[in-house]
């Protein structure tokens, strides 16, 4: 990928467009754009000329190619699930990162623990949490005695990743009345907007009512 496709994705961002419509602009699988924006910041933190320096750094030093899978039966079922997980949204690293953490025993891991056992650089450690973080799926905490960040998934993490995506809807919907109003609320553009914020205020609003009445299933 080029600085310049960098620069159209950045600006892509910027302007609100989905990562299909930024991927089919550039002429680019959907999972291309979804990757390169997961490892560079996020939708809100990505930068077209660090994202193309960091791929450069990334480029020259390499990284490890991830160990063959053993075949045993609890290695196939984390794949299937990091495929399932890549099938909702995920980017891959992101997954396997959110499914190691799911599968570990209290649910806690460090940065470096996630490096060596995934088979991936901490940069990539580091992209993949904040990415996971920004959703909701997972926690950042601070180890007094290691002196260093505890990546962590709870049961409760379901819940907030919904109140997380909730939030994120009712931006759109504000920006949704936000268009409506310039363009005419009578106007057949503005309808439509109009008709839009209110299905997805909607929808928002019952998952939050379901999240909250059946929250006591994740205590």
């Amino acid at each position: 990928m080029t600085l310049q496709d960098r620069e159209r994705i950045a600006a892509g961002l910027a302007d609100g467009l989905s990562y299909a419509e930024i991927a089919r602009r550039l002429d680019r699988p959907n999972s291309t754009i979804t990757r390169e924006v997961a490892r560079n910041g996020g939708p809100t933190g990505y930068r077209s000329q660090q994202a193309h320096q960091a791929t450069i750094q990334r480029a020259r030093r390499g990284t490890p190619a991830p160990p063959r899978a053993p075949g045993s039966p609890g290695r196939v079922m984390e794949e299937e699930l990091v495929e399932l997980a890549v099938r909702t949204g995920l980017p891959k690293t992101s997954a396997r990162v959110h499914i190691d953490l799911l599968l570990s025993e209290d649910g806690k891991r460090t940065a470096a623990e996630l490096a060596h056992r995934l088979n991936i650089s901490p940069a990539t450690v580091s992209l993949a949490v904040n990415f996971l973080v920004e959703l909701g799926f997972i926690r950042r905490e601070r180890s007094p005695q290691r002196r260093r960040d505890i990546y962590v998934v709870d049961d409760d993490a379901w819940y907030h990743s919904i109140v997380t995506g909730r939030r994120q809807t009712l931006d759109t919907v504000q920006a949704t009345t936000a268009a409506a109003e310039i363009y005419g609320l009578d106007s057949p553009v503005g309808q439509r907007l109009v008709k839009a914020a209110a299905f997805l205020e909607r929808v928002s609003l019952d998952m939050i009512d379901s999240a909250d009445r059946w929250r006591t299933l994740l205590a």
